[in-house]
């Protein structure tokens, strides 16, 4: 299965243009699921049919089903569930239990409800392409980066190891005179991450591509050049950069003339780094089937847009190894590199992602790193006492 990510500034039209893609796929024939988590149903309106946390088929178009997940009760159903798996501890700490009809969503239940439609519609089998409405921009990137992150969290506050003293918590748990985590919290830790790994697999994907959506300004200028940087840090490249709501050109109206001519020079300078996709302004806000058509979504690129970060052999000549990370257009004043045992904690600008040393760099110290065109190069020095000795 195929996975389009669409983001792109708030109030860019990236629902509509999500909506767009998924029509676009379906009427040729690819079974297709649209998923969103707006709280307001702003995918229905564009399709001109309601949607909810059932999945509805979308009339007139036998092959599209959009998906709007309910977060609210996904968090009611899992709190549910740990105040019943974790009854004997908050017994013990004399937890008053929440009913479920006066649980309100936390912040980050909608993202994790995405997450898990995600998965579940991957998990599926039942579509041959997955049309995915992100939110705007920085919360798209903190959504993508949280599956790494909370299996970060888990594998350091309740390692697996740690289940090999099991035999020991009931005498530990009298010792210290408070209950220790029993094996269903282990168990729950380990079901997590399954889960958290699967939802991984499908942003890691070499079939999953990311759609930028702007309108051509300086604003979306911005936001796209902060996007581009973000989704590189996370290892992600976008197929396609769609300009929406793209003015015809000339206009005899002056202010309208200033606005296009604005438009024109961000497109031209988009034009040389993205692979650019222009849609009309209808002058109206589209709606219904034949709105969407008319918005002329670009189709699914079948060719993946893979990202590597490569390592490269210089010891012969140099005495390094050289782990190549792109990174178009990060800034090197924005640019912080931190090495923390078999991790290294990379930042840029307002972005920051905690990555794993490929196993031979581990056996290395870093000797230095350099940014050029759009690519950081981090140097590792083998450290004697680690590296293999040749006799």
């Amino acid at each position: 299965m195929r996975t389009i990510l669409l983001t792109g500034p708030g109030g860019s039209g990236r629902t509509t243009l999500a909506a767009a893609t998924a029509l676009t796929a379906a009427r040729d024939g690819t079974p297709t699921l649209v998923l969103s988590t707006d709280r307001t149903d702003t995918l229905g309106a564009a399709l001109g049919t309601p949607t909810g946390p059932t999945p509805v088929s979308v009339p007139g178009t036998p092959h599209l089903t959009a998906w709007r997940p309910d977060a609210a009760e996904r968090f009611r159903g899992d709190l549910t569930a740990f105040q019943d798996r974790g009854a004997n501890v908050l017994d013990f700490l004399g937890a008053s239990r929440l009913d479920p009809e006066e649980v309100t969503p936390l912040p980050g239940a909608e993202e994790l409800a995405l997450l898990r439609a995600l998965r579940d519609a991957a998990l599926s089998e039942a579509y041959d392409l997955l049309v995915v409405d992100l939110p705007p921009t920085p919360q798209a990137l903190a959504l993508l980066a949280l599956p790494d992150e909370l299996r970060r969290y888990l594998r350091r506050l309740l390692p697996a190891e740690r289940q090999a003293a099991r035999a020991l918590r009931p005498v530990l748990g009298r010792l210290a005179g408070v209950p220790m985590p029993t094996e269903w919290l282990y168990e729950a830790a380990a079901r997590w991450d399954v889960e958290l790994a699967a939802v991984t697999a499908v942003v890691e994907d070499r079939d999953t591509v990311v759609r930028l959506v702007a309108e051509p300004g300086p604003a979306g200028a911005d936001a796209v050049r902060s996007a581009t940087v973000g989704l590189a840090l996370r290892g992600l490249r976008a197929d396609a950069l769609i300009a929406n709501r793209v003015l015809p050109e000339p206009s005899t109206d002056p202010w309208l003339a200033s606005v296009t001519a604005q438009q024109r020079k961000t497109l031209e300078e988009w034009q040389e780094t993205y692979a650019l996709h222009q849609v009309p302004h209808l002058g109206h806000d589209p709606r219904g089937a034949g709105d969407l058509a008319a918005l002329r979504a670009p189709a699914v690129n079948r060719t993946p847009a893979t990202v590597e970060w490569p390592v490269t052999d210089h010891l012969a000549d140099d005495g390094v190894l050289v782990w190549h990370i792109p990174l178009p257009g990060a800034i090197r004043d924005e640019l912080d590199l931190v090495r923390r045992g078999d991790e290294l904690v990379l930042t840029v600008g307002p972005f920051r992602r905690i990555v794993a040393l490929p196993s031979a760099l581990r056996r290395c110290s870093v000797a230095g790193a350099a940014l050029r065109d759009g690519e950081l190069r981090i140097r590792f020095a083998p450290d004697p006492d680690l590296w293999p000795q040749t006799r």
